[in-house]
């Protein structure tokens, strides 16, 4: 019988353990206390003096404090490698809270100063014969409808299609040229859409026209790119197979992209549809060049002008008369409703996308 020695265990140094500890589940939130107390402690004592309590500043010490004490306590306790996923953590947390001050701010400035306008009158009238008090924006409301309706009309077919070709059919140099330009559409300003549609409009009809369909083709010049990015990143996400199989089926590729690839990307391109339409129903600056505005009623994209959303908030509170409260009231009734309608359309695009969606199941 042969005995054979157990080797000793070989002890891995401190220093390359992957982790030394682990701290509890309630210590960053006890680190992040006490960074902020240590910090309206040091604001406190400086507002003694006479400077003032600083809120923000006090915020942003307490902040940066938090990733120095909780980078060190996990350092030390948990190892380098988990110390700086903590310090990590905290400054995208940070980041994001960051960014959702703007956000939440013009949220509760926009319902706290909207809220009262919304009345009745307001979403039954329109500026007609209106000086002061009262009236609506009704005309604006239905313009806004009217000529976002029409710009959708005019793009999506455009965009989508375009997208099929890039992905179905595009190959050499005219692919690459289109994707280029479209890449270049997307970072136009608004305004330089607007001043095209004007100088066409110009030219076949004449100078100082105004038009409701002059707003919505430049709306339309806007939202093409949109739509052409969005659904071409939809249509690249459906597997080959699905292609592949329908090609052995013998079934032509016009019919595949139309009973295989769209289906199974619908939900994703009407989600890129209804952004495209949130994006440039707020538009001013091309209005304002083709569309115009007025106080009154009108349906005819082809006759006169028309007023919108957007234009309305700007000529009430650039063009205030008596009462001024009045005009200012009415600026940001409309501006809610805007937002409201963006909203709206956000959540019909979420909705879209879930019960759209191809079932992942068998």
């Amino acid at each position: 019988m042969t005995i054979t020695a157990t080797p000793p265990a070989v002890q891995t140094p401190r220093s390359m353990r992957i982790t030394n500890g682990h701290l509890p589940s309630w210590s960053p939130w006890a680190i992040l206390g006490i960074s902020f107390v240590i910090s309206a402690a040091v604001f406190g004592v400086i507002a003694v003096g006479g400077a003032g309590f600083n809120v923000v500043g006090m915020i942003i010490v307490g902040a940066l404090l938090y990733l120095v004490l909780i980078g060190v306590v996990s350092t030390v306790v948990e190892g380098r490698r988990k110390a700086t996923d903590r310090v990590v953590t905290g400054l995208v947390t940070g980041a994001f809270a960051l960014a959702m001050v703007p956000l939440v701010s013009v949220a509760i400035t926009v319902v706290q100063n909207g809220v009262a306008g919304l009345t009745a009158e307001f979403f039954s009238s329109s500026m007609r014969n209106v000086v002061g008090e009262g009236g609506g924006a009704l005309h604006a409301i239905m313009g806004t409808v009217i000529i976002t309706l029409a710009a959708a009309v005019v793009s999506i077919p455009i965009g989508l299609l375009t997208a099929i070709y890039l992905v179905e059919y595009g190959r050499g140099r005219l692919a690459r040229g289109i994707t280029f330009l479209v890449d270049v559409m997307t970072g136009i300003p608004s305004i330089v859409a607007g001043l095209f549609i004007y100088a066409l409009f110009a030219l076949l009809v004449g100078p100082g026209i105004r038009l409701g369909v002059m707003g919505a083709l430049s709306l339309a010049v806007l939202m093409i790119p949109v739509v052409v990015r969005s659904s071409e990143e939809m249509l690249r996400l459906v597997p080959n197979e699905l292609r592949e199989a329908s090609f052995a089926l013998g079934v032509p590729k016009w019919l595949t992209i139309l009973k295989v690839v769209l289906p199974t990307s619908i939900a994703g391109i009407v989600t890129g549809v209804m952004l495209a339409i949130a994006r440039v129903i707020g538009e001013t600056a091309p209005l304002l060049i083709t569309a115009g505005f007025t106080a009154s009623m009108n349906y005819n994209l082809f006759d006169g002008r028309m007023m919108t959303l957007p234009v309305f908030v700007y000529t009430q509170y650039m063009n205030q008369g008596i009462p001024p409260e009045a005009y200012v009231n009415r600026a940001w009734a409309a501006a809610l409703v805007l937002i409201l309608i963006v909203m709206a359309l956000n959540l019909i695009a979420r909705l879209v996308a879930k019960f759209f969606a191809p079932a992942k199941g068998r």
